[in-house]
C-alpha cells in the first residue's frame, strides 16, 4: 500500500478554525482532496445530564422500543392482501403500543438490575484538544503560503468568536 506523506500545515483550536481554513484553501482553487483534518489529543467526555429513576428508565425504554415495534407492525401489515394500507396503519399502533410497553419493561429490569450503581443518565462525546490540518508533502509549501493569507482576527460579532490561530508548517505526518 502506496501512503502518501502528510504535514502539519495549520493547528488550530476549535474545528471551526480548522474548517475555515480548508474553505479558505477552497476558495483560493487549492486541490483540498489532498488536505485532512485531524483531531488530536482526543478524550471521551461523558456529561451527566440528570438522575435516572424508575420512571425515567421506563420512559427511556419505551421510547426505545416503540420505533422498532411500530415498524414491525406496519411490516406485517403490508403482507395483508386484502386491505394493506389499513391494516398496516393498524398493526403499525399495535407494534407501537406493543413495543412501547416492552421497552418500558426491560428498561425498568435493566434499571433495577444495577441497583443503583448507574442511577443517572449521560451523554458521551469524543472531544480533541486541537485540531491539525494536514495536506500531502507534495502541496504543502503551497498550502501555507495560502493560509497565510487568511486574515487572523475576524469580528466576534459576526462569527461568534475570534480567530487567533496562525498556520504553520509542521514534521511529517504518514
Amino acid at each position: 500500500m502506496n501512503e502518501q506523506v502528510r504535514r502539519t500545515i495549520a493547528s488550530y483550536t476549535t474545528y471551526q478554525e480548522a474548517e475555515r481554513a480548508v474553505d479558505h484553501l477552497s476558495d483560493q482553487g487549492f486541490p483540498v482532496e489532498r488536505v485532512a483534518i485531524i483531531g488530536q489529543d482526543v478524550r471521551l467526555v461523558e456529561q451527566v445530564t440528570g438522575r435516572m429513576g424508575h420512571g425515567g428508565a421506563a420512559l427511556h425504554g419505551a421510547a426505545s422500543g416503540a420505533l422498532p415495534g411500530a415498524l414491525i407492525g406496519w411490516i406485517f401489515g403490508l403482507l395483508n392482501w386484502l386491505d394493506p394500507v389499513v391494516s398496516g396503519l393498524l398493526l403499525a399502533l399495535y407494534g407501537l403500543v406493543f413495543g412501547a410497553l416492552v421497552g418500558a419493561l426491560l428498561g425498568l429490569l435493566v434499571h433495577a438490575a444495577q441497583r443503583g450503581r448507574r442511577d443517572f443518565a449521560s451523554v458521551s462525546f469524543m472531544q480533541p484538544s486541537r485540531y491539525d490540518v494536514v495536506a500531502d508533502d507534495a502541496v504543502a509549501e503551497e498550502a501555507v503560503q495560502l493560509l497565510a493569507e487568511l486574515p487572523t482576527d475576524i469580528d466576534t460579532s459576526t462569527s461568534g468568536g475570534a480567530w487567533k490561530s496562525r498556520p504553520r508548517s509542521g514534521p511529517a505526518v504518514t
